[in-house]
Parts: C-alpha cells; structure tokens; sequence
C-alpha cells in the first residue's frame, strides 16, 4: 500500500465540501497576493503558521527555501502571465521564508556534502552555498537574487522572513521592496 492511500478519505472529505471550488481566477493570482518560497520541511508549512487556506497563496518549496534557478522561472513566469493577461493586477509579493534549525545545514558536512555531489553529480562548491546557515543572511541574499533578476516583472514585491522553529513566530528581515525600475519588455510587444 502507497503512504498516500491512507489519505485518500480526506480528500474524498475535501472534494465533498466544495471548498475546491473557490479558486483563483486566472492567471494565477491567489487571493492573498502572495508567492511565498519556504523550506521543504515538514515542519515549516506556511498554510499552517500563516493560517492559510486554499488559494490564498503560491507555495514554492526548495532545500532550505533557497532561491534557485526554478523559483526564479516561475516567478518570471507568474508574473509575465499577469503582465499578458491582467495587466491591472493586482499585481503580488514574492515572500522568501528561511527558518532556524534548518536541515539543509548538513550540507555544511564536507564529508556528507562531497559523497552527495559524487553521487548526483551536482557542483560541490553550489551545494556548499546551499545551507541557510544564518537564516537572517540567507534570506537578504535570496530576496537581492530576485530583486536583481532581470527576468522577474517590475510590478511585484519581495519580502524577507525567518520563521523560529522553537517559537513558531516569523520575523521580518526586509520589509516588501518592488524590483525595481528595471525596464522589462512590455507582453505586448512580444
């Protein structure tokens, strides 16, 4: 039997109340106006310490919340999509939340860092950056990656938060900043 066999009551409990059916318009804009990019933790679920419910927010997922290439991808995409299709907005925060006592501090393990390289094949010296060491500094590095992307549309905001695992409070590290006055290629003219 598949570990996920054992859930599907509650999502036969789910299909049942309907709740599926109050959903975003397209092009995915939730109803918080929030992409929030966490950590793959269990522990760290943004719909349970934000108290969010279903379409309130975009979750992206990454190995200790970093920002990497895919995070940049899709908000790239996101908001080229609301560019194309809503030009109004509302436009959304991208909201990078690293937390403490984060796991991807094993990486900081040469021995463990180098034997998963060789295995994968992934760039040691990549992997070595990946540990949300200090989750203050990791976060103010990640929200300056997206704020210097230049793929990611003007018209969004970045904030930056730690979640305390031993509290289960957030705090803010850097409040909400737009991109920037980068000059994006207009949807219209592609």
């Amino acid at each position: 039997m598949s570990n996920i066999t054992a859930l599907m009551d509650r999502n036969k409990a789910f299909a049942g109340s309907g709740a599926w059916q109050n959903t975003p318009r397209l092009p995915f804009l939730p109803f918080k106006a929030l992409y929030i990019i966490t950590c793959i933790d269990p522990r760290v679920d943004p719909a349970d310490f934000l108290g969010l419910e279903f379409g309130d927010a975009i979750v992206a997922r990454a190995v200790g919340g970093r920002v990497n290439d895919a995070v940049i991808r899709d908000l790239s995409y996101i908001g080229y999509l609301v560019e194309a299709k809503a030009p109004e907005g509302p436009y959304f925060e991208a909201a990078v939340i690293h937390h403490t006592d984060c796991g991807s501090r094993l990486l900081e393990d040469p021995d463990l860092r180098h034997g998963f390289a060789k295995r994968t094949g992934y760039d040691e010296q990549e992997l070595a950056a990946l540990p949300a060491t200090v989750p203050a500094e990791t976060v103010r590095r990640d929200v300056a990656k997206i704020l210097e992307a230049p793929q990611i549309s003007t018209r969004i905001t970045v904030s930056g938060h730690v979640y305390d695992t031993a509290t289960g409070l957030l705090q803010t590290v850097t409040e909400a900043a737009g991109v920037g006055s980068r000059t994006v290629p207009d949807p219209a003219d592609a």
